[in-house]
C-alpha cells in the first residue's frame, strides 16, 4: 500500500511540474520572451508529444519570425490533432509567409473529400467513435433478438446495421490517421535557400531552388546523407538530409 501511495505521489509531482513548466512557458510567451518560451516548450516535448504544446511552440516561432520552425511545429500539431481549427488556421497563415508558392497536382474531387473527411478527427477521436458505434450495434442487436414487437425489431435491425457500417468506416479513418503518424514521410525545408539536385551528390545537376518553410514528401529514405523528395506539384529531386526536418 505504501508503495502505491509513493508511486501516486510521484505521478502527481510529475504532472504538477509539467503544468508549472507549461505555465512558465506561456508566461514567457505573453511577456514576448520567445526564446525562453521556445526552450521550455521543447523541454516539455522531450517528455511526450502534445498537440497544444506544438501549437504554442509554433506561435512562439511565428512571433520570433522563424517561419520554417513555426510551420514545422504547426504541422506536427496538425498531425496529432487535424480537427483543431486554430491549428489549421495558423498553419495556413504561416504558409502564406513562405517564398515558394506551389500549386498541387490536380486529383479527383472524391479523393480530396475523402482526405478532408479523415482529417476531421484524430486517431484517438476516430477510435472513440468506433467504440461508440460498436456499442450501439450490440445494443441494437439485443433489441432485435429479445424484443417481441415487430416495429422495435425493425428499428433494432436498421440501427444495428447503420452502426456496424459506421464502425467499419471510422475504423478505416482511424487506421489512415495512424499510418500518417507512423510513416511521417513529409518534411519541412529549414535552409533559407536549397538547390535540389538530380542525383544524391553535390555534383548533380541543379533542378530547382526551394526556400525555408516549404513542405516536401520524402520518397526515398534509403540513403543516410541524402533524401529524394517530391513536391506537391510533382517535381522530384535530391537534397542533403541536413537541409530538411521530418514532420
Amino acid at each position: 500500500m505504501k508503495k502505491l501511495l509513493l508511486i501516486f505521489a510521484c505521478m502527481l509531482t510529475i504532472v504538477s511540474a509539467a503544468a508549472q513548466t507549461k505555465a512558465e512557458a506561456d508566461s514567457a510567451y505573453v511577456q514576448e520572451d520567445y526564446e525562453k518560451a521556445i526552450s521550455i516548450y521543447n523541454q516539455l516535448l522531450e517528455t511526450g508529444v502534445s498537440a497544444p504544446v506544438y501549437y504554442n511552440l509554433g506561435n512562439a516561432y511565428y512571433r520570433k519570425g522563424d517561419m520554417a520552425h513555426a510551420i514545422l511545429a504547426y504541422e506536427r500539431a496538425y498531425l496529432l490533432d487535424p480537427g483543431d481549427a486554430d491549428i489549421r488556421f495558423n498553419l495556413q497563415l504561416a504558409r502564406t509567409k513562405t517564398v515558394d508558392k506551389i500549386t498541387p497536382e490536380s486529383e479527383m474531387f472524391f479523393i480530396t473529400w475523402f482526405r478532408q473527411l479523415i482529417d476531421l478527427c484524430s486517431t484517438d477521436q476516430w477510435g472513440r467513435a468506433v467504440v461508440v458505434c460498436f456499442a450501439l450495434f450490440v445494443l441494437a442487436t439485443l433489441v432485435y433478438f429479445f424484443v417481441g414487437r415487430l416495429l422495435w425489431r425493425k428499428v433494432g435491425f436498421g440501427v444495428g446495421l447503420t452502426a456496424l457500417c459506421l464502425a467499419v468506416l471510422f475504423h478505416i479513418f482511424a487506421y489512415q490517421q495512424q499510418q500518417k503518424l507512423l510513416q511521417r514521410s513529409y518534411a519541412i525545408v529549414l535552409s533559407s535557400s536549397l538547390t535540389v539536385k538530380s542525383t544524391p551528390s553535390n555534383s548533380g545537376t541543379d533542378l530547382f531552388v526551394l526556400h525555408e518553410g516549404t513542405k516536401v514528401q520524402i520518397t526515398d529514405d534509403a540513403m543516410k546523407d541524402w533524401k529524394e523528395i517530391r513536391l506537391a506539384d510533382g517535381k522530384v529531386g535530391w537534397v542533403p538530409v541536413k537541409t530538411i526536418e521530418r514532420i
